[in-house]
C-alpha cells in the first residue's frame, strides 16, 4: 500500500495518475474536500478519469499526527509531497511548522509504522550555494548559513534534514529536489502564477537564469526511484535551465499576448521588493516581491542534472513544446 501525502497539488495529483496507472493501491492523504473535487480536472484531462474511484482518500492534516494514524496503518511506502510554497516572509511561522514539522512527523510515523521506503519532494530551492568561482549547483553543492535564503527554501533545507535523520534511523529515503514545474490542471497555483502575470500584462524581466521541469517528468523520475535498489540519495530534477526572460517570451508566444517589453536592472528590483514590501504593509496584503526574489531573479547558477540522467538513463521532455501544449489550455481560463 502506498501513501501519498499533497494529494491534491499538483505533483501528488499526476502522481496519482501515474501510480494507478501502474495497479497501485494508493491512500490519499487531504484537508479539503472541495480539493477532491478539483482534482477532478486533471484525471479528465489525463484521460483517466476511471482511476479516479480507486483511491482511498484519507482525512489528515502531516501538523496533527493524530490524523495520520488512520492515514500509515498498511503502508509500506510513502510519497511526501505536501509542502507550503510561500515567498512572503509573514509566512516563515506557518512555512517551519508546515514544511519543518509536518515533514518530521511524517518521518517518524514512517518509522514508527515500519515504512519500507520513503520519496521527499524537496526543491532546489534547498540545494546548496556555490562559492564566488562556482556558478554550477549539484546535489553535493554545500549550504551557506550565512547566504540569504528566503524563508521558503530554509523550510525546505530543514525539512530535509528531518528526512537525512530518519535515514540515519534505518529508513530507506530518496529526496528530488525539482525545479520550477510546470503542468496541467492548477492555472492559480506555483508555476500558472507566472504564467498568469504574462497573461495579464506583465511589463517587466529579468535575465537571470532558473532550472525549470514538467511535472511528468518528476513523477516518472519519482516512481522509478522508488522502484529501484537506490537508497540515501538526492537527485536534482531539471529538465533545462533557462533564461527567465526566455521563458516570458515563450509564455507570451504561446498565449499569443505581448510579451514584457522592459528589461529589469538589479537597482530597479531592489526598488521593486521595497515598494512591495511598504505596499504590502499598509495594505495587509501578501507579499509577492522580496529581497530574496530580486536578488534570485539575477542569478546566473545552473543546476546539474547529470546525477539522475546517468542512474535512471532518463530523457527529459523538450520544455519549450511541453510549454506550448501546456499554455492551449491555458486559454481556456
Amino acid at each position: 500500500m502506498i501513501l501519498v501525502t499533497g494529494a491534491t497539488g499538483l505533483v501528488g495529483s499526476h502522481l496519482l495518475i501515474n501510480l494507478l496507472q501502474e495497479a497501485k493501491e494508493v491512500k490519499a492523504l487531504y484537508r479539503n474536500e472541495k480539493n477532491i473535487e478539483a482534482l477532478k480536472n486533471v484525471f479528465k484531462n489525463k484521460d483517466a478519469i476511471h482511476l479516479f474511484e480507486k483511491i482511498i482518500w484519507i482525512k489528515g492534516d502531516i501538523t496533527d499526527i493524530p490524523s495520520l494514524n488512520n492515514a500509515f496503518e498498511n503502508v509500506t511506502h510513502v510519497y511526501h509531497c505536501a509542502a507550503l510554497i510561500s515567498f512572503d516572509p509573514n509566512d516563515e511561522e506557518l512555512l517551519r511548522k508546515t514544511n519543518i514539522e509536518g515533514t518530521a512527523n511524517i518521518v517518524n510515523c514512517c518509522i514508527d509504522f515500519n515504512v519500507k521506503k520513503l520519496c521527499h519532494v524537496s526543491s532546489t530551492a534547498a540545494l546548496g550555494d556555490p562559492k564566488e568561482t562556482e556558478s554550477i549547483i549539484t546535489e553535493e553543492t554545500e549550504w551557506n548559513p550565512e547566504k540569504l535564503h528566503g524563508d521558503y527554501a530554509i523550510s525546505k533545507y530543514g525539512a530535509e534534514i528531518e528526512v537525512w535523520r530518519a535515514h540515519q534511523e534505518g529508513l530507506e529515503i530518496v529526496i528530488v529536489n525539482p525545479g520550477v514545474i510546470f503542468g496541467g490542471g492548477f492555472p492559480n497555483q506555483g508555476s500558472s502564477i507566472l504564467i498568469n502575470k504574462v497573461k495579464n500584462g506583465l511589463l517587466f524581466y529579468t535575465k537571470g537564469k532558473i532550472g525549470i521541469i514538467a511535472v511528468e517528468d518528476v513523477v516518472n523520475c519519482m516512481t522509478q526511484l522508488m522502484n529501484s535498489s537506490i537508497n540515501g540519495k538526492k537527485f536534482c530534477l531539471v529538465a533545462e535551465n533557462i533564461n527567465l526572460n526566455d521563458v516570458l517570451f515563450i509564455i507570451a508566444k504561446g498565449l499569443k499576448v505581448k510579451k514584457p517589453k522592459f528589461y529589469a536592472p538589479k537597482y530597479l528590483t531592489s526598488l521593486a521588493w521595497r515598494l512591495d514590501w511598504f505596499f504590502t504593509t499598509i495594505t495587509f496584503k501578501k507579499r509577492s516581491f522580496t529581497r530574496a526574489t530580486a536578488i534570485s531573479s539575477h542569478s546566473v547558477d545552473v543546476y546539474e542534472n547529470t546525477k539522475i540522467v546517468n542512474h535512471l538513463n532518463y530523457n527529459f521532455i523538450n520544455m519549450e513544446e511541453y510549454l506550448i501544449n501546456l499554455l492551449l489550455e491555458y486559454k481556456q481560463f
